[in-house]
């Protein structure tokens, strides 16, 4: 594997990644669309058994979904981890609450049965930017909330400028942001390259601890 390239965190408060390459590569099980390092974020209550990402019972969430608003990070705003211009920018594609069956049809869909030249990558994606940040080097942002993408493309950002929300839009589970470096701006076609983080803490034996340029793991409660 390359050096990792650093970028600065996309969010802000406490988070955790479920799915990470500090924990395995490739972190979502494949390397299509550019997921090879990919990380997803979420917010959960680590004070309930499981650390569960909705405010719901974990029976109202198998058997009736959770609504967007029951989760912890929806709507959480996103932030440009890195100085670029933006070379995609899409949004419109609804969002709708959560049921497991229609979710895991869903994800098996897309992943089976997907085709680049037909089917509109926005029913992977979501609502999604894509910031060029050196040559071959691209940072996408996706499953946004409808109606949050706050940039156009050709838009110059620096590191740190609000740019969405997180949102439930695209093939996802959950609301969660999606993140991830790649060597091309068509996700179809991308691979993934592997990321860093400038500097975050991790809450250790109840302190906070910080870390510089880390790659977090699936056991870390983290904070930026």
């Amino acid at each position: 594997m390359s050096k990792p390239i650093l970028m600065q965190f996309p969010l802000k408060g406490e988070w955790y990644s479920p799915n990470t390459p500090g924990s395995k590569i490739p972190s979502h099980g494949t390397n299509r669309y550019g997921t090879r390092y990919a990380y997803d974020f979420i917010q959960v209550d680590w004070t309930r058994k499981g650390w569960p990402a909705y405010r719901v019972s974990m029976m109202q969430y198998l058997i009736k979904g959770a609504a967007l608003e029951d989760y912890y990070c929806w709507g959480e705003r996103v932030y440009a981890p890195c100085d670029g211009m933006v070379v995609v920018a899409e949004d419109g594609y609804a969002e709708k609450k959560t049921n497991l069956l229609t979710d895991v049809f869903k994800a098996y869909k897309n992943a089976n049965y997907f085709d680049p030249y037909k089917d509109n990558i926005q029913c992977i994606a979501g609502n999604y930017m894509i910031i060029q940040y050196a040559k071959n080097v691209y940072a996408a942002l996706c499953h946004l909330q409808k109606d949050s993408v706050q940039v156009t493309v050709g838009q110059y950002v620096k590191a740190g400028d609000y740019v969405g929300n997180v949102g439930h839009s695209g093939n996802s589970f959950a609301p969660h942001l999606h993140f991830q470096l790649m060597d091309s701006r068509d996700i179809t076609k991308a691979n993934g390259l592997p990321c860093a983080f400038r500097e975050y803490e991790i809450f250790i034996d109840g302190l906070w601890k910080e870390v510089k340029d880390g790659v977090p793991t699936n056991r870390d409660r983290i904070r930026f």
